[in-house]
């Protein structure tokens, strides 16, 4: 990475444990902004583990997380979100029945007037979420459609602009293109290269795809137990380094049952 740059996020020696289980084991990992930094690894490897740590869902054991340099310590997703985190999950928390603006601003909508007799500001609000959703390459005719009219990738666009313009600087997203169609899966993986041509984002990728890994990211680090076994640069790393370390992941999974049962 330019050296000159400083990690928007910088996790050093994680450690997360459920009574004598170690779901994470000395996690580090760190993320610049105008990056795609890829998390692979199979199911149980911990990345779900790492994502409700760095949401606020769950408190680390141990380590330290640093935002813009500075320790932080969190425990409330509201937390998570003042600190400029932005997670968007695989259920993405929309409603179908609803518009796009409302489920843009769900919760957070735009009021002229005092408490809960306030109007709500709809044409602003439409206004605002067709900006935001084509400043990362989608664009909406009808922000009153309802959602459930959309295609799978078009959510996905939803969710995170919704994300970005309510604050979020690391943008962590848990399996974007899992449950959606190959041309779906093609939108979601545009829409997050335009946030990365945005420059000032940190993008966090938890896939297992490692094809769709490839396509983006600038740098990979794998999980298999809770551990790193393996990062790298994408210009050091060719496809078969990345498919002997997924495999390894796995393998060493398989072997650590073995000798549990």
């Amino acid at each position: 990475m330019d050296s000159s740059k400083k990690p928007l996020i910088e996790i050093t020696d994680l450690v997360k444990k459920f009574g004598n289980f170690t779901a994470l084991n000395g996690v580090s990992l760190d993320v610049y902004p105008g990056e795609v930094h890829a998390l692979l690894g199979d199911n149980g490897a911990g990345k779900s583990t790492l994502i409700k740590i760095l949401s606020g869902v769950h408190p680390a054991t141990s380590g330290k997380i640093y935002v813009d340099s500075q320790e932080v310590k969190f425990s409330t997703p509201r937390q998570a979100s003042d600190l400029g985190i932005g997670t968007v999950y695989q259920d993405l928390a929309l409603n179908a029945l609803t518009s796009v603006t409302r489920n843009f601003f769900l919760g957070r909508e735009l009021k002229k007037g005092p408490g809960p007799f306030g109007v709500m500001q709809k044409k602003e609000m439409n206004e605002i979420t067709v900006k935001e959703m084509a400043k990362i390459g989608i664009d909406i005719s009808d922000p009153e459609q309802p959602v459930g009219t959309m295609s799978g990738g078009q959510r996905q666009t939803l969710a995170i602009a919704r994300a970005i313009y309510f604050g979020a600087k690391i943008l962590i997203l848990d399996e974007p293109t899992s449950a959606l169609g190959q041309k779906q899966q093609m939108e979601v993986l545009k829409t997050i290269k335009d946030v990365q041509k945005l420059g000032h984002i940190a993008i966090i990728l938890i896939t297992h795809n490692e094809i769709h890994a490839r396509l983006i990211s600038d740098r990979y680090t794998f999980l298999s137990l809770g551990e790193v076994i393996g990062r790298g640069m994408a210009e050091e790393l060719g496809g078969d380094d990345i498919k002997r370390l997924m495999a390894g992941g796995a393998e060493i999974g398989d072997l650590r049952k073995e000798l549990t049962n």
